[in-house]
């Protein structure tokens, strides 16, 4: 193993960096390689090439990878499946039943997604592919994933981000993979943004989904953006509180009246303080970074999508 893009993180799981679009440290997969090697959360379409590199470098062929898992079905987790499938013709994929049929044709979220990215989503995320029908097996509120060796990864549905999303947590660590219902975590800061994009995002869910993962008791968080996490009670809090404080200052904006992009600067205004990242003395290439995927006017139209469907 010689990549720097695989992190070793112990109990056989491994952080492989699927540099996004030619980014390093916005979004991560994670395999399990137990008995039934796993894949969780392959990536782009994009990164497909660079997934399939760091798996060939811990040992895992074409005919080994057993499962394939996304937390949900948004392009920087889900994009890269049906290239995957393609190339790892055992492996099962397995989503929510929100987000079964996406994967089986994905014209409608391919449309969608060109929508809302333009020109920017061939370079971003590419082309998500069809995965055969028979391949994918859909989970509800909770299902298992077996890795072999009496070794499990268990399935929890955790609607709020988007409603096809899960949490999943390995026996054999205790690790919970959050996905995007966590928010975005900064390995570099240590901050906790969230990831409020429309047109799914509804705070009360999403706080209920944190609620879940608190009382898994899991013993580290794995970020898909980015990394693990293993002061896991302060960081669910925080990202709770982050949900909170975003959703107060989208409501005052709209109180006022104010359009979208008058909205999010009073946002980021009043929400700068609260991350290091946008620190003076740190490279402002930092925060340019995490606002490819995680931009505020993303955030900020997704809860006023929110707050406009409740109204």
């Amino acid at each position: 193993m010689n990549s720097s893009n695989i992190t070793a993180l112990g109990g056989g799981v491994y952080e492989i960096d699927t540099l996004l679009a030619g980014h390093s440290g916005i979004t991560a997969a994670y395999l399990i390689l137990a008995d039934r090697p796993c894949l969780i959360e392959p990536g782009t379409a994009g990164s497909a090439p660079v997934v399939q590199q760091a798996l060939s470098e811990l040992g895992v062929g074409a005919d080994d990878l057993a499962s394939v898992v996304v937390t949900h079905i948004h392009l920087d987790h889900a994009g890269g499946v049906g290239d995957i499938a393609a190339l790892y013709p055992q492996a099962e994929i397995v989503v929510h039943e929100k987000g079964a049929r996406h994967l089986a044709d994905p014209s409608r979220l391919m449309r969608s997604a060109r929508m809302v990215w333009g020109d920017a989503l061939d370079a971003l995320f590419g082309e998500l592919k069809p995965t055969d029908s028979a391949r994918i097996r859909a989970v509800e509120d909770t299902g298992v994933i077996d890795l072999g060796g009496g070794r499990r990864l268990e399935s929890h549905y955790s609607p709020g981000h988007a409603k096809h999303h899960v949490g999943l947590v390995d026996s054999g660590t205790g690790d919970l993979y959050v996905g995007d219902a966590a928010g975005i975590y900064i390995p570099e800061t240590a901050d906790v943004r969230p990831a409020t994009p429309p047109p799914d995002f509804d705070l009360d869910t999403a706080l209920a989904s944190l609620g879940r993962f608190r009382d898994l008791g899991p013993q580290r968080l794995l970020f898909a953006h980015y990394g693990p996490v293993t002061e896991v009670e302060d960081t669910l809090e925080r990202s709770a509180e982050e949900l909170r404080v975003w959703v107060d200052a989208v409501r005052a904006a709209r109180d006022q009246g104010l359009e979208l992009d008058h909205a999010v600067a009073m946002v980021v205004e009043r929400t700068k303080d609260r991350y290091a990242i946008n620190s003076a003395d740190l490279d402002p290439e930092l925060a340019a970074k995490y606002d490819v995927l995680n931009s505020p006017a993303n955030n900020v139209a997704g809860i006023m999508h929110a707050l406009d469907r409740h109204a």
